[in-house]
């Protein structure tokens, strides 16, 4: 369809022989398709994410959009172990009561008391 689609990155027809198609209704010219926050090229050769009409790098899609820990406020990895609390995430060695300092294990008893996990010993009895 060289000539008919509009470019959602710089709005311009596209008269190029290629473009790229990032969803059905998405095209750009090859040179238009980067990453909105560092402006990394996106091609066929890497991973692109949308939000709200904009492309990103896997990158900076995880760092403003992805699943923050609870305790440290840094992304997750793909490989990363997960702990939860409610609503609440946490890499697995942020996962430590905040009076004592000691990690939480799978299987220990703790309570969430606002947003401070706090182990039995430091909680009291339920």
């Amino acid at each position: 369809r060289p000539g008919l689609a509009l470019c959602a990155g710089c709005g311009g027809r596209i008269q190029d022989p290629f473009l790229l198609r990032v969803s059905p209704d998405l095209e750009w010219h090859v040179a238009c398709l980067k990453c909105a926050e560092c402006g990394q090229p996106l091609d066929e050769t890497c991973t692109c994410f949308l939000r709200d009409g904009k492309a990103y790098c896997k990158r900076d899609y995880s760092r403003l959009f992805g699943i923050k820990c609870a305790q440290c406020r840094a992304a997750f990895s793909s490989s990363d172990l997960v702990m939860r609390a409610r609503d609440q995430v946490y890499h697995l060695e942020c996962f430590r009561c905040a009076a004592c300092g000691r990690q939480l294990l799978p299987g220990d008893q703790f309570c969430l008391r606002e947003r401070d996990l706090l182990c039995r010993a430091d909680h009291g009895p339920p």
